[in-house]
């Protein structure tokens, strides 16, 4: 029977500790820090302890994501394809298509609803088309920089809501963290001041169970305007009803939910490396130096969430403003109008260089 032979890395460096018979410690010659054993021997179980729950179970169970739409449904379902940037977009018979909300193109072609899950919830809009409009007649005020012909021909009303598509995971995540932080101490006597800065490696290890994390099944919706209108309400979310949807429209995901699972990788590691850090208290200068995460019993679910969105093509670029339509949080991009920018700055520059002229003029006087 073979011997199981482990070498020990540095937390630190990941250089080769070896055992020091004269402090009894573990040292490592690259960065010259010293571990107590029990210390490292427990940092090591614990990793093996979370490959091993990661091994045990599938990390990312997608095949209960969405169900199969019904006869009956499909029947009242009608899906439009943008030939500009090639949209899927589904919503139900009694809707009218005028234009993309991802691109303002306004020309759209029937197709038929193939190839796409059914959700398995939905949160309804619980905001109005109204309520968008003022909401972004407000995100412009105060912009001194906004060019006025921008605002003037943005067609804001014809902002549309709809349901993108999210795939929510579900699961455990365990980490182990190592974080180095400090601590200085400042002592003032009459004849000096005396300051020592002591240095920290500190281990956190845990778990935590995250619940209907949302990752967006749509490439043409920007990520980062959909996570800059999170959060969502979950206590209204409901089983996904055909009645849901009249007056809307639907985006069909063209994100599975195995291609999602990278990003929802990074979201849930971000978020057990926060709950971890905000354990690390007392210490000035802490930062995260390395960190393992694994994910374990990850279920994941189709849902539509609502959004109220306008995309406006102005001086040959794209503007695409998204509004939360439950809570009313708003995101979007704005241009500059570069010679009211320039101009203010030279203003402000001059009103400087007046000062310090009348400053200079003062002294020297």
């Amino acid at each position: 029977m073979a011997d199981q032979i482990t070498n020990y890395q540095c937390p630190n460096c990941s250089g080769p500790l070896r055992f020091a018979g004269d402090s009894g410690q573990l040292q490592c010659d690259s960065c010259g820090t010293s571990f107590e054993v029990p210390v490292v021997e427990q940092l090591y179980a614990d990793k093996e302890q979370t490959a091993a729950v990661a091994g045990a179970e599938p990390q990312w169970d997608t095949n209960m994501a969405g169900s199969v739409w019904s006869d009956e449904e499909t029947a009242h379902l009608r899906a439009y394809s943008c030939p500009s940037c090639g949209a899927d977009l589904i919503f139900d018979d009694t809707t009218v298509a005028t234009s993309c909300p991802y691109c303002d193109n306004p020309t759209v072609v029937p197709a038929q609803v193939t190839g796409s899950l059914r959700p398995d919830y939905v949160i309804p809009f619980r905001l109005d088309k109204n309520a968008a409009i003022n909401a972004l007649k407000n995100y412009y005020k105060g912009k001194k920089f906004l060019p006025s012909t921008f605002a003037a021909g943005n067609h804001i009303e014809e902002i549309k809501g709809v349901y993108v598509p999210f795939w929510f995971f579900s699961g455990t995540s365990f980490g182990n963290i190592q974080f180095t932080a400090k601590r200085v101490h400042t002592v003032t006597t009459s004849r000096e001041t005396i300051i020592t800065t002591q240095y920290y490696n500190i281990y956190r290890n845990g778990n935590m169970y995250i619940d209907k994390l949302p990752v967006d099944g749509s490439q043409k919706m920007p990520d980062n305007h959909m996570e800059s209108i999170e959060p969502y309400d979950y206590s209204e979310l409901r089983e996904f009803s055909m009645a849901y949807l009249p007056g809307f429209m639907a985006d069909k995901y063209d994100v599975d939910a195995n291609s999602a699972t990278p990003r929802a990788h990074e979201r849930m590691k971000g978020s057990i490396e926060a709950a971890l850090r905000n354990t690390v208290n007392g210490y000035t200068g802490v930062n995260l130096v390395a960190s393992t995460v694994t994910h374990g019993n990850v279920v994941v679910k189709y849902a539509l969430l609502p959004v109220y969105m306008l995309s406006t093509y102005w001086n040959n670029q794209n503007f695409l403003f998204a509004m939360n339509g439950q809570t009313g949080k708003l995101t979007g991009d704005l241009p500059i109008d570069k010679g009211r920018f320039w101009g203010y700055f030279f203003s402000i520059a001059a009103s400087i260089m007046a000062i310090l002229s009348a400053i200079y003029f003062l002294v020297g006087g």
